[in-house]
């Protein structure tokens, strides 16, 4: 039986963390990192994750591993996995966190109505397949080790509908894809678990409230959105370091299959 002292520990656990470049991402990677886990740095944008990766040596004095990873490529994914496996001989823990939304693309906001087939098509796939093939893949070798943590981070979006009262001309609000593919995340989880049962292998979804970024949103929807959690506020990056130490460590060791919603209170009503 573990102390209190252990539960939430992840010295030398191997953590391949997915979208690890982006806003979210690049949070999680500094709250492993500051416990001691081996970060594999998965992220198609090369630069931003090796900015990243500059930043966590400077700051923790870790090493972490660098993967530009598709995963939305099998052979990718596939040589991702082998180059993990190679080095660190286990994988302990994979976090999906990566999640295609092209915001620079000017077709994203287009009406539900007329949205473009090809649009929303590329955007499902590329959610979607990322999610199957790193599961899939990396969840063979869990299988093999008898050990294993998948967790799955997905939205409020995904567990309910968007408000689109509190979105206005600000073009934030997520597109019809958003809903489905972190809707589907969820279930994914509860057939992955499943599959996976008395395998050793556990697989639990973290679903989050928005947070708040000063730059990318403007303060009527920022109020708009505090309005609606119970909190009164919109989630900081740091809200969610404890929850995601606790369904990455053996804290959560009676846990699968399950969906912990943080989100301020906002779906409690």
């Amino acid at each position: 039986m573990n102390s209190s002292t252990n539960l939430f520990d992840l010295k030398n656990k191997t953590v391949i963390l997915t979208g690890s470049a982006g806003r979210l991402g690049s949070r999680f990677a500094q709250v492993l990192s500051s416990v001691g886990a081996n970060v594999v740095l998965v992220d198609i944008d090369d630069q931003k994750n090796s900015k990243l990766e500059k930043s966590l040596i400077k700051k923790f004095g870790t090493k972490p591993m660098l993967s530009k990873t598709d995963i939305s490529n099998q052979n990718q994914v596939r040589k991702m996995v082998k180059n993990v496996v190679k080095k660190y001989r286990k994988i302990d823990v994979l976090i999906n966190n990566a999640h295609f939304l092209p915001r620079e693309d000017p077709k994203i906001d287009t009406p539900f109505e007329k949205y473009p087939l090809d649009l929303w098509e590329e955007c499902v796939k590329k959610n979607m397949v990322g999610l199957f093939l790193c599961c899939q893949e990396v969840g063979k070798v869990m299988k093999k080790q008898s050990n294993g943590v998948i967790l799955n981070v997905s939205s409020i979006y995904g567990i309910q509908g968007s408000d689109q009262r509190i979105y206005g001309n600000s073009k934030l609000n997520t597109p019809s894809f958003y809903a489905l593919t972190k809707g589907g995340m969820v279930n994914f989880t509860r057939y992955l678990a499943a599959y996976w049962n008395r395998k050793g292998v556990r697989v639990n979804t973290l679903t989050l409230g928005g947070v708040r970024d000063d730059k990318l949103q403007n303060k009527s929807f920022i109020q708009k959105y505090s309005e609606k959690t119970m909190i009164g506020r919109m989630a900081n990056k740091e809200d969610y370091d404890g929850a995601l130490l606790f369904l990455c460590s053996d804290a959560s060791s009676y846990m699968t299959g399950s969906n912990l919603v943080i989100d301020g209170g906002w779906s409690a009503w």
